[in-house]
C-alpha cells in the first residue's frame, strides 16, 4: 500500500504527503498488510508503522535497464504521514537558524550622557539624550537579541519522516537506481559526460535531481558541481528538505542496501546516538562490500 497517488514530481506542492488523504487509505490503515508492524503501547492504543515496498529499475551507465532493486522502508500510516514529515521539516529548518542577530538598546549605545541642549527657552522639543531611538545612531526599540530557535524532535520520529519521504518518492516512480559510475570518472572530471549520462537515465538536467551515493569521489563531485539543479549527497548529508525539494531521486545499489539496513523493516532499534552512528558506519561498510562483490 502506497501512501501517495501518482503525483509527480515529489516536492512541497506536489507530494501527496501534503495533500488530503483519500478515505480509502484511512480504511485500509486499520486493515494492515502482512508486512505491517504493529506496536501496542501500555495504554492499549494501536500505532501502525508500515513497511512500504517498492521495486526500482536499475540502469547501467549506458542507460540500459539491467534489473530491479527492492526498497523496503518503514513509513508512517497515511493519516499521520503528513504531520510527521511536516514536524520534521520544520524542526530541520528551524534548527539551522543561528539566532545571533543582536541590536543595541538606548542603554547599550555608547555616548548620550550629556543633555544636548537646555530643557527650556530654545523653542525645540525637549530631549535628554542623543541616543534616543528617535534619532539616527540611537538605540533600537524591541530589536532582535540572541535567541535559541532549536526545536527538539525525537530521533525515531526524525528517521521515520526521512524514510517516509524516500518511500513516497519510490512509490510514485520518482526514484531509480543506477550502477556505480564513480570509476568511470577516475581519469578526469567531465561535466559534459555526466549530463549525457543523466539524459540516458531519463533525467532532465533542468529539473531538480538528488543523487544518493555511499561515497562521492572528488572527480564525480567536480563533474556535477556546475549543474545547479543537482544535489550529490551521502548518508551523512542526507536531509529531508533536499528529498522533498527534488523531482527525481537517484540511488546507487550500495545506497539501496544502506537504506534497507538503516530505515528498513528489519533495522535494529538504537537506544542512543553513539550506537546509532556505529550502526550507520557498519551499514555503509556492509553496503560497500556488497557493491564490490557484485
Amino acid at each position: 500500500m502506497s501512501i501517495i497517488s501518482s503525483q509527480s514530481p515529489l516536492s512541497f506542492s506536489a507530494s501527496s504527503i501534503f495533500l488530503p488523504t483519500p478515505k480509502s487509505l484511512f480504511v485500509s490503515a486499520f486493515n494492515p498488510s502482512p508486512r505491517t508492524t504493529t506496536l501496542l503501547s501500555s495504554s492499549k492504543t494501536l500505532t501502525l508503522i508500515r513497511a512500504s515496498s517498492s521495486s526500482l529499475p536499475i540502469f547501467s551507465f549506458t542507460g540500459e535497464k539491467i534489473g530491479n532493486a527492492l526498497l523496503v522502508l518503514k513509513s508512517a500510516p497515511p493519516d499521520t504521514a503528513r504531520a510527521v514529515v511536516h514536524r520534521a521539516i520544520i524542526a530541520e529548518q528551524q534548527n539551522q537558524r543561528r539566532g545571533t542577530a543582536s541590536t543595541l538598546t538606548r542603554g547599550e549605545v555608547s555616548g548620550g550622557g550629556k543633555k544636548p541642549y537646555p530643557q527650556k527657552k530654545t523653542g525645540r522639543a525637549r530631549r535628554g539624550s542623543q541616543r534616543t531611538p528617535l534619532r539616527p545612531g540611537g538605540g533600537v526599540i524591541f530589536g532582535p537579541k540572541p535567541k535559541d530557535w532549536s526545536i527538539k524532535i525525537n530521533r525515531k520520529e526524525r528517521r521515520l519522516a526521512l524514510s517516509t519521504a524516500i518511500a513516497s518518492a519510490a512509490s510514485s516512480s520518482d526514484a531509480l537506481v543506477v550502477e556505480d559510475f564513480a570509476h568511470l570518472f577516475d581519469a578526469r572530471p567531465k561535466t559534459k559526460d555526466f549530463i549525457a549520462a543523466m539524459r540516458r537515465w531519463g533525467l532532465d538536467p533542468k529539473d531538480k535531481s538528488l543523487f544518493l551515493l555511499t561515497e562521492v569521489p572528488d572527480n564525480v563531485k567536480l563533474s556535477c558541481r556546475n549543474i545547479g539543479t543537482l544535489k550529490m549527497l551521502t548518508p551523512r548529508t542526507l536531509n529531508l528538505f533536499d528529498i522533498l525539494d527534488s523531482a527525481k531521486l537517484v540511488l546507487t545499489k550500495s545506497a539501496v542496501d544502506y537504506l534497507n539496513s538503516i530505515y528498513g523493516e528489519g533495522s535494529e532499534k538504537v537506544d542512543d546516538e553513539e550506537e546509532d552512528e556505529d550502526g550507520e558506519q557498519a551499514a555503509l561498510e556492509a553496503a560497500a562490500g556488497r557493491e564490490e562483490s557484485s
